[in-house]
């Protein structure tokens, strides 16, 4: 295992990636929001910390967001250390985008878990463009053969 960085270093690093870097408390409320996650969200460190995760999070989904989010702060377990989640996400300007992330837990000294850290892609171009070839799939496989 590394040595752990400085704190400087680490607040450099995640000021210098390229993902968005979001961490939240137990009770959901955002702790850490990067330059990234300012473009990719459009909403500023100011508008963000101290907020609730619904900042970014679509109504029709936050209660089960929350439900997952309440089960991983209990159990301190999250399947998507590992596995990429894909879901929608709000922008500030209100249009829609689509995300893929993973978690991780951040805990105390004493196993405690203090927090989640989700690594953050806008995914909205490539999910657009899929979809539009999948349409144009479809339309091509409705066409009568010889057409």
């Amino acid at each position: 295992m590394l040595d752990r960085p400085p704190a400087d270093d680490l607040t450099n690093l995640v000021e210098a990636v390229g993902d968005a870097v979001v961490v939240a408390d137990p009770e959901g409320a955002i702790t850490v929001w990067n330059p990234a996650a300012e473009r990719i969200f459009g909403f500023t460190a100011a508008d963000a910390l101290g907020q609730t995760l619904d900042l970014i999070t679509p109504e029709r989904h936050r209660r089960r967001h929350w439900d997952g989010y309440a089960k991983t702060m209990r159990t301190g377990i999250t399947r998507y250390g590992a596995e990429t989640l894909r879901v929608p996400a709000i922008h500030k300007d209100g249009r829609q985008l689509s995300i893929a992330f993973t978690v991780g837990m951040i805990r105390d000294a004493s196993d405690q878990v203090t927090g989640i850290v989700a690594v953050i892609r806008d995914e909205t171009e490539r999910w657009t463009e899929e979809k539009r070839l999948r349409e144009r799939v479809a339309e091509l496989e409705a066409l009568p053969n010889g057409s």
